[in-house]
């Protein structure tokens, strides 16, 4: 009997070993490189070339498309790198309605998408569509504890808010309302603007009415310009607070003055070389912004690290996946799906990841910093 339990044993190591010798994981990559979104995509497609090749003895092949920043076109894409294709796993694609357009095809298909988007509604409320589903950058709620924090230390009382007229506005909006109340700050104005706007003065003139103590922007990039723009050049004196998504290089490089003295929710890799030898995600963003900006000639902006940190988390899945099935069925899709909820404490440039059941983002406080303009640049906060 104790023979045949090591037989067996031995059995079952050399099919594991044979499967992974012989095996290739196929993953999708969609992003928007073109269309409104490109600010988001083009980052993200250039990541693809720090991604993992190859996990052990088992290679990984990219499948790359770009959906032209267009949902229409992301649903035509997802069906022919599933059908056609048959990829293992998808990272992308880069818009939020992207996202939420693909989430009915991947639980059909049984295939895990690692989504590199800001909304939680991809992952929130959790069902058995969004299981499959993988958020690659933290929930709003946990970007929002640090400008909380920093509102109380500066005294905020009174606060107004100005967003998109979108998702993205509207769950930052849903986000920060109860957060500011517990805190005992009382919303004074709710504005949003459309990301095609040419001018946001009519927002900007009801908000100075309300004479809030600060004023928090969410919009993304230099589409979050506009309002900081308008009350800076109508003299408001309050503190001006963003949203991650003003982290990027367009919202200094369009907002150059207007922007000095932002306050903003930030990734910790935007400031990397700020940031103590003790925080456990300094070597590995650090490591990815060298290697971006030795590719681009340009620090990568947050939006790739998302794509980035979905190639750790895949690195640590895929030998856990392929122990239990060959890639191209249906079972390591399964598994592949199982081990990347299974992820946790894992160390990636935006933070630390555990996963659960109903956290299908898992990034905590670890996963970002508040960080300034000043002369130019983002600095870290230190207070």
């Amino acid at each position: 009997m104790q023979m045949r339990k090591i037989f067996l044993a031995l059995a079952g190591t050399a099919l594991a070993l044979s499967m992974s010798a012989q095996a290739q994981v196929k993953v999708g990559v969609m992003s928007s490189a073109t269309g409104p979104v490109a600010f988001v995509g083009i980052p993200q497609k250039n990541s693809i070339a720090m991604l993992p090749k190859k996990v052990g003895d088992t290679s990984i092949e990219y499948i790359y498309f770009d959906d032209a920043s267009d949902p229409t076109q992301s649903v035509q894409l997802i069906r022919k790198l599933l059908s056609e294709n048959k990829i293992d796993a998808l990272i992308g694609p880069s818009g939020s309605s992207n996202v939420m357009g693909l989430i009915g095809f991947l639980a059909e298909a049984q295939t895990a998408a690692l989504a590199p988007v800001g909304t939680p509604a991809a992952v929130l409320p959790m069902d058995d569509k969004k299981r499959w589903i993988f958020k690659t950058h933290p929930n709003d709620d946990v970007m929002a504890e640090v400008l909380i924090e920093s509102m109380q230390k500066r005294g905020v009382k009174t606060l107004a808010f100005i967003g998109y007229s979108d998702p993205y506005g509207e769950s930052w909006y849903k986000a920060i309302v109860p957060m500011a109340q517990k805190a005992g700050i009382q919303f004074v104005a709710n504005e949003r603007y459309a990301r095609t706007d040419s001018s946001v003065i009519g927002q900007v003139v009801k908000i100075l009415g309300a004479k809030p103590d600060a004023v928090l922007i969410a919009g993304v990039s230099a589409g979050a310009v506009p309002p900081q723009e308008g009350l800076v050049e109508k003299g408001y004196k309050g503190l001006l607070y963003h949203t991650h998504g003003s982290s990027a290089g367009d919202f200094i490089k369009i907002g150059r003055k207007n922007v000095e003295g932002a306050l903003i929710a930030a990734s910790i890799m935007l400031v990397t070389d700020e940031l103590p030898d003790s925080n456990p995600s300094k070597k590995i963003a650090a490591g990815y912004v060298e290697a971006y900006e030795k590719a681009y000639g340009a620090k990568p902006p947050i939006f790739g690290a998302g794509v980035f940190d979905a190639g750790l988390m895949l690195e640590k899945a895929i030998p856990l996946a392929i122990r239990k099935a060959k890639p191209g069925t249906v079972e390591f899709r399964v598994a592949l799906r199982d081990a990347l909820e299974a992820t946790k404490d894992l160390v990636v440039s935006q933070g630390v990841i555990s996963m659960t059941p109903s956290d299908h983002a898992g990034f905590d406080s670890r996963s970002r910093v508040l960080v300034t303009v000043k002369d130019g640049r983002f600095t870290l906060v230190r207070d």
